[in-house]
């Protein structure tokens, strides 16, 4: 499908989309299309691969992008919905998702009620550290808003086989909000798309900042003591610490100032 094509069945459905669903999906098809716009503008993006996703609230379906569109294209109504079990249930541009997008957001979200939005990024500073033996290094103010409650999955290839899933449940535990796919990349999870972007922002930047420092050579780092690391990561969890929402709505009016439509 061309873009000129795809450009006028997006206008002519968003009406009737936004008509069909409740306000709590609304809500969140809003926050997921902007978190795709947010993507675009921090450099996240891999072509049309890596995918993120919301729960509709009070279900077990899906929100993902349409697999052909760039970040910054998607908007609210263009999101596709999904069941667990990878059935279509609402696609306004007939794209369909990418597979291997459900089997690593699908798994996710079926292990973790708590997994309202689900981030995956490849990023080269992300891919870089994935690929390090060492893992994160508690290097910086950044590592320490995720360094403590890190997790790790090996890599087994392209995500294409559904038995993978229960492995990435497993590495990522009950409770942990973010992972990193050994040579594969980096994944967030939260409570909602604004927790998970926070997480995502954090743990990219503190595998940006381990790439930078670590680009010398022979150079010494400095870590982090373990007291550190415990103590930092209660800081920005604590009174006074990250403030999610208010960086959200900033970074949602950022979008709005730039005359981004992505609540179209």
């Amino acid at each position: 499908m061309s873009l000129e094509p795809l450009s006028r069945l997006h206008v002519r459905s968003v009406g009737s989309l936004r008509q069909r669903v409740g306000e709590a999906e609304w809500s969140v098809r809003c926050d997921l299309a902007a978190a795709y716009q947010l993507a675009a503008r921090f450099k996240w993006t891999d072509l049309i691969y890596t995918h993120f996703t919301a729960r509709v609230p009070g279900t077990e379906q899906l929100l993902i992008n349409p697999y052909g569109l760039m970040f910054d294209e998607i908007t609210a109504s263009s999101l596709v919905k999904i069941d667990l079990d990878g059935e279509i249930l609402e696609d306004v541009t007939g794209l369909g998702f990418n597979h291997a997008g459900w089997v690593i957001h699908g798994g996710v979200h079926g292990a973790r009620a708590d997994a309202a939005c689900v981030i995956h990024t490849h990023t080269r500073a992300g891919v870089a550290v994935s690929a390090q033996k060492c893992g994160l290094l508690p290097l910086s103010q950044h590592a320490l808003r995720v360094h403590a409650v890190l997790t790790y999955h090996d890599s087994e290839g392209i995500a294409l086989d559904v038995d993978e899933r229960s492995r990435l449940a497993r590495d990522l535990g009950p409770t942990s909000p973010v992972m990193i796919l050994r040579n594969h990349g980096l994944l967030s999870v939260g409570r909602s798309v604004a927790e998970a972007f926070n997480l995502m922002y954090y743990l990219d930047t503190a595998c940006q900042i381990q790439v930078d420092a670590m680009a010398g050579g022979r150079v010494e780092v400095c870590e982090l003591s373990p007291e550190t690391i415990g103590k930092g990561y209660g800081q920005f969890t604590g009174p006074g610490g990250v403030e999610v929402e208010k960086e959200w709505t900033a970074l949602t009016r950022m979008l709005q100032r730039n005359g981004v439509q992505y609540r179209s």
